[in-house]
Formats: C-alpha cells, sequence, structure tokens
C-alpha cells in the first residue's frame, strides 16, 4: 500500500487548523480513516512534519551471511533434510539454529533444490498406503 500523498496530508493539517470540520468529518471528507486523521494531527504537533516517513526495508534475513555455505553445503550432499541442513549451518556458524521453515524459504530464494534424488535410502517405517505395509483391514 502506497502511503498518501504529501499534498493531501498537507490539506488535512490546514483543515483541522481552520477548525471547520470535526476530524472524523475531515476523514470521511478525504475518503481515509479516522485513526490516520489523529495520528497525523498528533504527529503535526509533537514535530511540525506531516510527510510520509521513509520506508524502512523490512525484516533483516537471518541467513544472509550464510548464503555461500548453505550452497557448498547443498552442492555437496543434495540429500539432506531440512532438518539436517539446519544442524549443519548451525553447528558450521555458531548460530542458534533455525527453522526448517526459514531454511524453506532461504533455499527458493537461492533458487536451490528441495527435491531429494531418487538414491535416497527410503525411511524405515512403512507408510500407511504403501505396499509394503501391513494390511490393516483384516482381509
Amino acid at each position: 500500500m502506497r502511503a498518501y500523498s504529501d499534498d493531501l496530508r498537507l490539506r488535512i493539517i490546514e483543515m483541522i487548523q481552520a477548525n471547520e470540520l470535526s476530524q472524523a468529518e475531515i476523514a470521511e471528507h478525504f475518503s481515509v480513516s479516522l485513526p490516520f486523521v489523529e495520528k497525523l494531527w498528533h504527529r503535526f504537533r509533537t514535530t511540525g512534519k506531516y510527510q510520509a516517513k521513509p520506508f524502512a526495508g523490512g525484516v533483516k534475513r537471518y541467513l544472509k551471511e550464510d548464503e555461500q555455505l548453505i550452497r557448498e553445503m547443498v552442492s555437496n550432499e543434495p540429500d539432506l533434510t531440512l532438518a539436517q541442513l539446519c544442524e549443519r549451518v548451525a553447528t558450521a556458524t555458531g548460530k542458534p539454529q533455525v527453522t526448517t521453515a526459514t531454511m524453506c524459504v532461504e533455499l527458493q530464494r537461492l533458487k536451490l533444490p528441495l527435491k531429494k534424488s531418487r538414491f535416497t535410502l527410503r525411511s524405515e517405517k512403512p507408510s500407511e498406503f504403501s505396499k509394503d505395509a501391513p494390511n490393516m483391514s483384516g482381509k
């Protein structure tokens, strides 16, 4: 969502200063929310500024410095699970272990494969729909 223009902000401030309408009526007149008008007026009274604040840039990526390490680990051992990769990165960097969700997002951002090769050993525990699983229906 884009910030409201400085021109609109200035017109709202001028209308409040003129005491022509209440803040609720001003919000309705300019098709903005009442909390926006209240916050804008409060900011103008305390700082003298009405312009939009600059965009802060979002949250810093936790694994940004570890890109090369992750690339090397995935290329050396492409069959690592997300949990194993999280453990190894934590061990190598000394950082607390990241979640598998964070690692998954980082792998997608780096365009690294998530799919394991067909040569990966299967789990010892048979799945419910596996041919090897015992038939529980009693037939």
